[in-house]
Order: structure tokens, then sequence, then C-alpha cells
């Protein structure tokens, strides 16, 4: 799980007999290995050098956790809580990613997720360009006992959501959580239809979506910043998911991206099952990230 996040940082730490130089340069290329860009090592390793001195602290246990309050209060600048209410209803979630990242699973989870707080849900199957999307969303809402709105594979994205904010409006459902095309992020046309998906909805609801959140894998490192980068450039963007924060991420990622785009992180995914979706609390992932011991 999380704990295992960081190790190397949390290892360093716990091997330092003293506060060195040395320390601090190691300390930034693990960093670095970790997933944070260059860019945001150096800067957090800057401002831990400043820390010491100001603390005059001499142990590496002290800059442990020094480094830990530092974490804590740079994510909390990047943190905000999922939107869960609309006037008038239904609220909208637009999901967008690339494949891969763990979008559909998500949708899955978050479903569960307002199922659990009484809400009703409606799934709208909006990545035609794939068949097997749509299956794959109509099998989550089968399990979960959720509506859902689809089209024939190929059809226009933007109707499927039109259509699912009717459906919602006429059976009184709470949610619409719309699936989208797992489109590469350098494919003009496709960011050009989520950019129609985004003018539909504001259309319909007259505003935007209550949510676009973008899903990022933890695991794909500096390239998730690149999707970043290039989806809110294009289309209007809320909040981050980080997906596949378990055994086999190394955290860094998910500093990163605060950072250098700037989204709030809203979500994040520990693992497979549906209860696997978490708040992102900033002051606990700090904790995991750098442990005590």
């Amino acid at each position: 799980m999380l704990r295992n996040l960081f190790r190397r940082v949390t290892d360093l730490l716990s091997g330092a007999a003293s506060v060195t130089d040395e320390l601090f340069d190691d300390l930034e290329e693990v960093l670095i290995a970790s997933d944070v860009s260059a860019r945001v090592a150096a800067r957090i390793v800057e401002d831990l050098r400043r820390q010491v001195r100001e603390e005059r602290v001499r142990t590496a246990d002290g800059v442990r956790e020094l480094l830990r309050r530092q974490l804590a209060r740079m994510l909390s600048q990047h943190a905000a809580p999922l939107t869960t209410e609309a006037d008038p209803p239904p609220l909208v979630y637009l999901m967008v990613g690339v494949n891969g990242t763990g979008k559909t699973t998500t949708i899955a989870k978050l479903a569960a997720r307002l199922q659990r707080q009484g809400k009703s849900v409606l799934l709208a199957a909006a990545d035609t360009f794939r068949a097997a999307a749509i299956e794959q969303l109509e099998v989550w809402a089968q399990r979960l006992n959720a509506d859902l709105v689809r089209h024939q594979a190929g059809g226009d994205p933007a109707a499927v959501v039109f259509d699912s904010i009717r459906a919602a409006r006429a059976r009184g459902r709470d949610v619409v959580i719309a699936d989208t095309a797992g489109r590469l992020h350098t494919k003009r046309n496709l960011m050009e239809e989520l950019a129609k998906i985004d003018r539909i909805v504001a259309r319909e609801l007259g505003r935007p979506a209550d949510e676009g959140l973008l899903v990022l894998d933890a695991t794909t490192g500096q390239n998730a910043l690149v999707q970043a980068q290039e989806f809110r450039g294009k289309v209007r963007l809320t909040g981050v998911v980080m997906t596949k924060l378990d055994g086999t991420a190394k955290g860094g990622t998910l500093i990163t991206i605060a950072e250098e785009v700037g989204l709030p992180i809203k979500l994040i995914g520990t693992g497979e099952t549906v209860e696997d979706l978490r708040d992102f609390d900033p002051v606990e992932f700090a904790r995991w990230l750098v442990p005590q011991s």
C-alpha cells in the first residue's frame, strides 16, 4: 500500500548519521528517482535546507520530520473536495484521460462511492470510439445496479452526454458520470470532440460540468505531467484523480502534478476494489510518503 511509497527517501534519512550537504544532494537525487520532477525536487530541497538552518536541526530524523511537514504544506495548497451537490440536479462529472490510466474502473469506484452516500447514479458511455469501452461500462452498470445511457459504437459522444443529462432529469437521478474516449492527448480531432462535450453540458445545464476530472496513472511518471498539461490546455478541468497509488507506485508523480500543473488533487485510487477510492488528504499522504520510522 502507500507505506511503500518513497521508501528510498525513508531509507536515506534513516541511515544518515548527521545532516550534511551530501545528505541534501542524495535526497534530491532520490526525490527525482521517485518521479518528482527535477525542478520541484530542487525547490523542495532548497526549502528544506533553509528550514534546517532556521530551526537548527542537527539530526536526520529532524530532517525527516521537516520534510514530512513541508510536503503536507505544499500538497495542502493543491487539495480540494469533490463537488457533491448541484442546483438544479443532476450533478455532472466528465471523466477524461488516456487509455490505460484506470479511468473506467475509477468511474465504477466513484459511482459506488456516491451510491453509498445515498445518491442515484447514471453512467454515460460517451467513449463511442471503442465498442469494448461501452461494454465494459455496461458490465459495471449492471454490477452496481446503476442506469446506463449508451449509443452504438462510432456514434456522437456529445449526443450520448446530452441524452444522459435528459434521461437523468426524467428519471430523477442525482448524478451523471460520463466516460469519454481514452484519447491520446496528441489527437487534435479527439480533443476537439471533448471540447464539444464541454459545450453541450454547459448549454444543457446552464453551467459547466460540475467536475472535469483528469484521471492519471501514478506509475507513468513524467508522462502524466505531459498529459495533464496538454489536457488542461484544451478542456475545462477542475481536478485530478491519481490512480494506482499502491505498492508499485513511487508517489512523486502526484507531487509533480500538484506543483507543476496547479490542478487540485481530489481523489486517489489505492487498489482494485470499488472501495479503493479515497479523498486526497495531504497531511495523511505526507505521513505515508515519509513515515516516522
